[in-house]
């Protein structure tokens, strides 16, 4: 009997503490001004916030002003609020062409140059797998194209693809290759798509240090007979000519922040609490005649999110330390969350949780979607939160999608850290989703602001809760970033 009334008080305890920090929340929210945060960066002032047109410095700047007069601290080592990347955007050429015997591919049709200068010449090619380290041993590639598989073992996500041939180009010129050919073969993922999609200007992380890189092409090969034929030596050499190769420097940016935590030990952990804050910019004219893709779903909604936490944090900090991130580039291949995951401005080992936010939209107001759930011990935490606004939280339900790694978090996740992504409510990827994501129709104005209201405030709970939680966060046991995680924070 002792120990049931034991219970029965700590638990008492515990829903009051609950309700304490939810009224907190309620009281200190501005719905008005959180409405009209969201309106701005959803507006056709910052024309659909394309991290390679200006109007996205419009947008980091707002960002880190709301951080300045809420109150959060600039980190030491970033340049005020941000942190500065390196950009190269690199634009289709004005010809690309690839002659294999009396086989020829045009830029789109078969053949995409995707970086690199202008080159012409007829040069010998070598077959060198995946393009990695150990499949240079025995080879000779000094002045020959190498040409080498798309993406890397068991990792073929689109974010994969473009992280590992950005780092395969590196090795290639380290070798004295002239030029590096990728054989796309990836048949779930139509050609066709992926021609729509990198047919454009590309931006990447410039590692060059100010030296020119090589050429970079990705040529269709979904049977994998291009490649097994220049492997037996059928085709030894090509002709190539690309011509009107235009590449550029631009700096992005991270808007990053801080808040100290009260807790004189926890105060050295911090909680991330992060989103992206870029989207598709301009684009094809819908039938309404609007171009302007104005992510308000994708993600002005998270950006906001993250904006509401500075606010409630600087005036209400918890135990642990909040890290807050504005992700630039994530709509170009995740590049600025990827960029501060190996230039962290706080040691990795510090960030003991990461409740990343994105979406594509919803269909479902009564939910909050958290993909990762069920793979952390926040789990609890985070559905209590989602409870006490009156919303439920539940599991990916399209886990064919991948959408898991397919956002900021699994930047974080590959270096160990807890990282589930809080997303608005959906059960499917339904025509509802469809007709606003990278849309142009993603408008405020269609968006249900009394969710976007709930959805911000049981955000800013479920931080909490995992900020105050007295125990650190961890992956379930078995998942597969529990391994990296422990030799992140030690074994302890």
């Amino acid at each position: 009997m002792a120990k049931r009334k034991t219970l029965l008080l700590a638990f008492s305890i515990l829903t009051f503490q609950v309700h304490a920090q939810k009224s907190s929340i309620e009281k200190d929210f501005n719905e008005k001004e959180a409405i009209s945060h969201f309106r701005y960066l959803a507006s056709d002032e910052l024309m659909g916030r394309d991290p390679i047109r200006p109007e996205i410095d419009a947008a980091a700047r707002y960002i880190s002003e709301q951080f300045w007069k809420y109150g959060a601290q600039q980190i030491n080592g970033a340049n005020g609020y941000y942190q500065n990347i390196p950009f190269r955007l690199s634009s289709p050429p004005s010809k690309g062409k690839v002659s294999l015997g009396n086989s020829s591919f045009e830029q789109g049709d078969g053949l995409l140059v995707l970086d690199g200068p202008s080159l012409s010449g007829k040069f010998e090619m070598v077959v060198v797998g995946y393009g990695q380290e150990s499949d240079y041993n025995g080879l000779e590639v000094e002045g020959k194209i190498v040409v080498t598989n798309v993406g890397a073992p068991n990792r073929l996500s689109p974010a994969d693809l473009f992280s590992a041939g950005r780092a395969k180009i590196t090795l290639a010129k380290s070798k004295g290759a002239i030029a590096l050919i990728e054989m796309y073969n990836v048949p779930s993922v139509p050609w066709n798509l992926v021609t729509n999609f990198l047919n454009r200007p590309q931006l990447t992380v410039d590692n060059s240090k100010g030296e020119e890189t090589i050429p970079y092409i990705w040529l269709k090969d979904l049977n994998n007979e291009i490649i097994n034929a220049i492997g037996k030596g059928e085709f030894s050499t090509t002709e190539i000519q690309i011509q009107g190769k235009i590449n550029r420097k631009i700096t992005g940016k991270n808007v990053v922040a801080i808040i100290e935590g009260t807790d004189p030990k926890l105060k050295d952990e911090y909680i991330m609490l992060s989103a992206h804050y870029d989207h598709v910019g301009v684009g094809r004219p819908n039938a309404e005649g609007d171009s302007i893709y104005n992510g308000a779903r994708d993600n002005a909604v998270g950006t906001v999110a993250v904006i509401n936490a500075a606010k409630y944090f600087a005036k209400n900090p918890p135990k642990r330390s909040v890290l807050l991130c504005a992700w630039t580039a994530e709509e170009k291949g995740l590049l600025g969350s990827a960029y501060f995951s190996e230039n962290p401005l706080i040691p990795l080992n510090q960030i003991i949780f990461n409740l990343n936010i994105d979406n594509g939209g919803y269909n479902d107001t009564s939910i909050i979607t958290v993909i990762g759930l069920g793979r952390t011990t926040a789990d609890p935490l985070i559905e209590a939160a989602a409870s006490d606004f009156g919303l439920k939280a539940t599991s990916d339900p399209s886990p064919e999608q991948g959408l898991y790694d397919r956002s900021d978090n699994v930047n974080f996740a590959r270096k160990g850290i807890p990282a589930p992504t809080f997303s608005l409510g959906f059960t499917a990827f339904d025509d509802e989703i469809n007709k606003y994501y990278h849309q142009p129709s993603d408008h405020v104005d269609n968006f249900d602001l009394d969710y976007a209201l709930l959805y911000w405030k049981s955000y800013i709970l479920a931080a909490q809760n995992i900020a105050n939680w007295s125990k650190k966060p961890t992956w379930i046991p078995g998942d597969k970033y529990e391994a990296i995680s422990k030799e992140l924070y030690g074994k302890d």
